[in-house]
């Protein structure tokens, strides 16, 4: 090895700096707290979209059709006493626009009538999330997307301000910018014994309100109990403190004690980062703010462990050389191996954070604090603790040797 990097010398600064950064953490946390998700508060997850009203369908014919419309493909399946069941299916991507669908339908005795973008694909219309539809003489609307950014009408600003007087509400984007689709979030403070019911009735009637009838399309609607919630953060809790105990065990048979403790250290030290980034952002803490702290935890240990495993391989081909030599010695030859890992993984994760939205893009940007984190803790804080468990040993040996030496009696 050329070079020698003294990383010893900044162990103490190191350490310095992650109690003041921890000490800022527990600061947000106590005074601020988490801006909990609806997992783990009880609530609704709305999971709407805008889009333009396309066609009132309708059937007068015998029997009960019922229409699905997927990704791909448009579904007609009749069934009923007086007809005989069968089941049509219109391929989206090749039957033309939707005025060639309509005219297709027609000829089954399905009306199709256009409100809007007959000239356009029919492939631009929108699933039925929420359940296929049962035709008969009483019209349902279908919806169609916009054909290209230009059509968006929709804003995540606008949202929020439509249904800003439910309650307590949050919004997110979901898929890209012009996608217009979003998750409302409205959390259940347990006073409204009818909240389930009532409240996607008024998100659909609040956004219509802002952009117009029929512009609302309901996605899903997800409820969370009071007790689901709660049961989910006492479980989150017991996972990570599993998960901490299961990695302490591990680096204790593996190593040494005073290794495990050092492993520890850091891991703790990655997950009040996380925290006190998560608190002092705002960003909204629900599961997968858990997923991403534990898939740090696994990260950084890993880290740990590959240095660990150069020094006790150090130590034992130079057993006579000083133990600050030997940990600079072990991370300067691990360092290439660290940077290149953390560079690539950064790398993918990047690409998760600028190319996605929502409840993705948090998690992403969650894991990057937590992979800077998680580089540094195993080199300044994990390595560090182990150089000072051993500086503390060999000042009480040294004590206890001070206090073994006979003293000389005067004659």
């Amino acid at each position: 090895m050329k070079h020698l990097i003294r990383f010893h010398k900044a162990f103490l600064p190191a350490v310095i700096f992650s109690a003041v950064l921890i000490a800022f953490s527990l600061i947000g946390l106590v005074t601020k707290g988490f801006n909990l998700g609806v997992d783990f508060q009880a609530g609704i997850n709305q999971y709407i979209m805008l889009a333009y009203p396309a066609a009132d369908v309708s059937y007068t014919g015998d029997g009960t059709p019922v229409l699905t419309i997927g990704e791909d493909t448009a579904t007609v399946v009749f069934s009923g006493a007086t007809v005989e069941g069968r089941t049509i299916e219109y391929d989206l991507r090749t039957v033309g626009t939707i005025n060639d669908l309509a005219a297709a339908m027609s000829a089954e005795g399905i009306t199709l009538a256009i409100r809007d973008g007959s000239g356009l694909s029919a492939d631009l219309l929108v699933p039925t999330y929420q359940g296929d539809f049962i035709l008969s003489d009483t019209p349902v609307l279908v919806h169609r997307a916009p054909k290209d950014a230009s059509e968006s009408f929709g804003s995540i600003d606008r949202i929020r301000s439509a249904v800003s007087a439910i309650g307590s509400v949050s919004v997110q984007n979901v898929g890209g910018k012009d996608s217009m689709q979003y998750i409302i979030r409205v959390r259940d403070d347990g006073t409204d014994r009818s909240f389930s019911e009532k409240i996607p009735g008024l998100i659909g009637a609040a956004v219509q309100k802002e952009f117009g009838a029929g512009t609302y399309v309901a996605m899903s609607t997800d409820y969370v109990g009071a007790r689901f919630s709660q049961d989910l953060a006492d479980n989150s809790w017991k996972v990570t403190l599993f998960t901490i105990l299961v990695i302490m065990a591990y680096a204790t048979f593996r190593f040494k004690f005073q290794y495990a403790v050092g492993a520890i250290l850091a891991i703790l030290h990655d997950a009040v980062m996380m925290v006190g980034f998560i608190v002092w952002t705002g960003m909204e803490f629900n599961t997968s703010s858990i997923a991403a702290i534990l898939t740090i935890l696994g990260y950084s240990i890993n880290d740990t462990i590959v240095i660990f495993d150069r020094i006790r391989e150090d130590k034992r081909l130079a057993p006579t050389d000083k133990y600050t030599t030997i940990l600079d010695r072990s991370i300067t030859e691990t360092l290439g191996r660290t940077v290149i890992t953390s560079v690539t993984t950064l790398l993918a994760v990047f690409a998760l954070y600028i190319f996605t939205s929502g409840s993705i893009k948090d998690f992403a940007l969650a894991l990057i604090v937590g992979i800077v984190s998680g580089t540094y803790s195993t080199i300044f804080v994990a390595t560090s603790f182990v150089l000072f468990w051993d500086h503390m040993k060999h000042r009480k040996l040294e004590a206890q040797a001070v206090h073994s030496v006979p003293v000389k009696q005067a004659h």
